[in-house]
């Protein structure tokens, strides 16, 4: 699919329309909120007959792991609880030792506000654990969104951020084995 080239209904029901809004009105509260990121760790990758979560899971990202495989947390809110956007900069900081329990690969992937990977001066839509991101003397982490280069740091720990609101632009994904409970 290229980009602006959206597969779109065209049949005007009420039955669609009613449809589109349950999916939207669902999308929010299809996950738990952890310290500003929305997770889905339960009812995901297997849906039985639950047929509006497996829409929603389709609509935003078209399918999903089970999450004994793989998490994709969406950065929903900053530290001050405000929607996150590539107006302000904004720092993911992981104390040395505290990075997520992984068994296979940690990144963290920026997407516009349609869900396309965002053009770049970098040309670099994703930053993961294999791209070697320098730590800081301390053994700590961090990782910069924001829409320019920072003026200190290196670029090896930064993903360009889009303008537009990052609720729809971070995805990290950590895949653990087996999946942590708290």
């Amino acid at each position: 699919m290229l980009r602006g080239n959206f597969l779109r209904c065209t049949v005007e029901s009420s039955d669609v329309v009613e449809a589109q809004q349950r999916m939207l009105a669902a999308r929010s509260r299809l996950g738990r909120r952890v310290n500003g990121w929305s997770m889905v760790t339960e009812g995901i990758g297997v849906y039985g007959d639950d047929c509006l979560r497996r829409a929603v899971v389709t609509m935003i990202g078209l399918g999903a792991d089970v999450p004994e495989d793989a998490v994709y947390p969406v950065l929903v809110a900053d530290a001050d609880g405000a929607v996150p956007t590539g107006a302000h900069d904004h720092v993911l900081h992981f104390d040395a030792g505290a990075l997520p329990p992984v068994g296979a690969f940690r990144s963290v992937t920026l997407y516009d506000e349609d869900g396309f990977p965002v053009p770049n001066e970098l040309d670099r839509c994703c930053l993961g654990d294999r791209d070697r991101p320098r730590r800081n003397t301390d053994g700590s982490l961090d990782i910069v969104l924001a829409r320019t280069r920072p003026a200190t740091g290196p670029d090896t720990n930064w993903p360009p951020a889009p303008d537009c609101p990052l609720a729809r632009s971070a995805s990290p994904c950590a895949c653990t084995h087996p999946m942590p409970t708290s």
